[in-house]
């Protein structure tokens, strides 16, 4: 009996301690991140999702790591590393990992993925996308009203559904302020040129454009340098990007990657990760506008105007074209 007894006592034991386990596991993550050939310091979506992964860490305990890819074709094996090491979720920054998550992920099924700005199925997949056309027509908003040449320009990336997303919502903002307003559209082609983005935005400015909109990864950077150069307007993308050139950044269109790589890591530590498609807009603080510091770069009917243009598209009032076809 006392044998049995014992025994019944170390197995409760074990029980006890391996539910404690399970249950503290959480604390054991290791979450891994992909950028794209952007890289970090691109001052954009990549440097957005590496915070992402900071905060978790800072809040949750978590280990995290960073594999910075210098082509495309290092994707797959970049994800798989972090798979063939144990990292609980992997991260690729960006729709051109489509194909490698795809194929990555049905390799691995037991580790969770995540995807940024694409759809990829599987059952251990979550692709986090957002409404980028709401938040770049409130920018629209902002450079509509504050040209006075009523002359704007755009620079995308590379020219695909996704980033004509951002050129849609832009052009659909100026003409919603400024009828009369012309928007130029280039595309640099790529995200990692920033000369390329610079000639581009001399190219409009000459052209007379006093304000440029980009959504172009690092390429913008060469964008806003150009405008400084110029003494005229940048709107920067994803991440605040006044402080590259103050005064010469009216605002950036915040697209919140930060937020929704902490969420779904956050809920993977809760124990509720979901696969499947997470969409963030402007209902749920996914992409939105930043108002730098600096007095009057923004005159407040102009902050009204977007605070009103906000309010109509969140309530579905004002329908925000997702494409140029759309306009």
């Amino acid at each position: 009996m006392k044998k049995l007894s014992l025994f019944v006592i170390v197995a409760l034991t074990l029980t006890l301690v391996m539910g404690f386990s399970a249950a503290g596991t959480a604390q054991d993550l290791k979450v891994g991140m992909v950028t794209d050939v952007g890289g970090l310091g691109d001052e954009s979506f990549n440097d957005s999702a590496w915070r992402g992964l900071q905060r978790a860490q800072e809040d949750f305990g978590i280990e995290i790591n960073v594999i910075e890819s210098n082509t495309m074709t290092d994707y797959t094996p970049n994800l798989s590393s972090f798979a063939e090491q144990g990292y609980d979720m992997v991260w690729g920054v960006g729709f051109l990992f489509t194909d490698a998550m795809g194929e990555v992920a049905s390799m691995y099924p037991d580790v969770k993925f995540g995807i940024i700005d694409a759809v990829v199925e599987g059952p251990n997949v979550v692709s986090a996308t957002f409404k980028e056309h709401e938040g770049s027509f409130l920018v629209g908003v902002v450079a509509g009203m504050a040209t006075e040449t009523n002359k704007t320009g755009y620079i995308g990336g590379m020219e695909t559904s996704l980033i004509q997303k951002f050129e849609a919502g832009f052009r659909a903002g100026v003409k919603a302020v400024n009828p009369d307003a012309e928007v130029f559209v280039a595309y640099t082609g790529a995200f990692d040129d920033p000369q390329a983005g610079k000639e581009l935005a001399f190219t409009q400015y000459d052209q007379g454009a006093d304000v440029i909109y980009h959504a172009s990864g690092a390429c913008g950077i060469g964008v806003i340098k150009a405008a400084k150069e110029r003494g005229l307007y940048a709107i920067g993308v994803d991440s605040p990007q006044y402080h590259l050139a103050p005064a010469y950044v009216l605002t950036s269109m915040i697209k919140r990657v930060d937020n929704a790589v902490y969420n779904e890591i956050k809920k993977l530590y809760d124990g509720n990760f979901e696969a499947g498609v997470q969409v963030y807009g402007l209902d749920n603080s996914g992409v939105g506008i930043y108002r730098p510091q600096a007095e009057n770069m923004v005159a407040q009917e102009v902050i009204d105007k977007v605070d009103e243009y906000k309010e109509k598209i969140i309530s579905g009032e004002v329908v925000v074209p997702s494409s140029p076809d759309e306009l």
